[in-house]
């Protein structure tokens, strides 16, 4: 089976020391495409870095909401200009981290409104999907979307909201990304939304080196996981593995617009 781990950190310092051979492993457990997300104005060179020496890695580049405190008016302007430089260059597929966090009480929500919505309208002008983080904050978000009419949507990233959210992102074209969350036996409400969660809904993902499955507690996240995850995400779902892999996988590509037959 082939997976598309369409939510990682692979630039983070955890990292450091073997980024090469993480990668590798991954592609050999079958993952063979990685999404890396930009968080900060400080990490998009990083993360385009990764993408020219990695073939299986993909960039997304723009304003993480929990980094509220490092963002400049001045970035928004440059995540415009490196939009444009990199417009039409494949191995830029996305917009995001972006997004909404009011579990962070003391984040701003009035800017961190400003920063998303203007983040849409880039996602909106340059036709790419939007990743998003939504943290106690899917009401304002569905509203925001509601409001923008993006034409590709995006994925909701770490989905844990309720099956009527679900069913809200769904309406407006998104993806709902799930991973190592999911596999906690503690997660009971998680797993009830996913058992009647759409299959064309659904994309898989680590958040790689966060985020670690109850099969590796505590550990450092890394997309090589992905497979087993995907089988314990199947059988919440009451589904055979294979099944949810093949599904995941045709709608990631459907989202980013790859070819499922080219991968590494």
């Amino acid at each position: 089976m082939r997976y598309i781990d369409t939510h990682t950190h692979l630039d983070f310092a955890a990292f450091a020391a073997d980024r090469s051979a993480v990668v590798e492993q991954s592609c050999n457990s079958g993952v063979s495409r990685l999404v890396v997300l930009g968080v900060s104005q400080a990490n998009w060179a990083a993360v385009w870095d990764l993408t020219q020496t990695e073939p299986s890695i993909y960039a997304a580049l723009g304003l993480h909401p929990v980094f509220l405190g490092e963002h400049l008016d001045e970035h928004l302007t440059e995540l415009r200009e490196w939009l444009g430089r990199l417009a039409g260059e494949p191995k830029c597929c996305a917009v995001g981290e972006i997004g909404l966090d009011y579990y962070v009480e003391e984040l701003d929500r009035k800017r961190q409104h400003y920063l998303f919505e203007t983040q849409l309208a880039m996602a909106a002008d340059f036709n790419l999907p939007a990743l998003l983080h939504v943290r106690r904050a899917h009401a304002p978000t569905i509203a925001l979307l509601k409001h923008m009419k993006l034409r590709r949507a995006g994925i909701v990233h770490a989905f844990s909201g309720s099956l009527e959210e679900a069913r809200e992102y769904i309406r407006l074209g998104f993806k709902l990304g799930i991973g190592g969350a999911a596999t906690w036996p503690q997660a009971k409400r998680m797993h009830r939304v996913l058992a009647q969660l759409p299959i064309e809904s659904l994309v898989l993902e680590t958040d790689s080196p966060d985020m670690a499955p109850a099969f590796q507690p505590y550990e450092r996240n890394t997309p090589g996981n992905l497979p087993r995850i995907c089988e314990i995400l199947a059988e919440i779902r009451h589904e055979q593995a294979d099944v949810l892999a093949r599904a995941c996988l045709h709608n990631s590509c459907e989202l980013f617009g790859w070819d499922s037959t080219a991968m590494c």
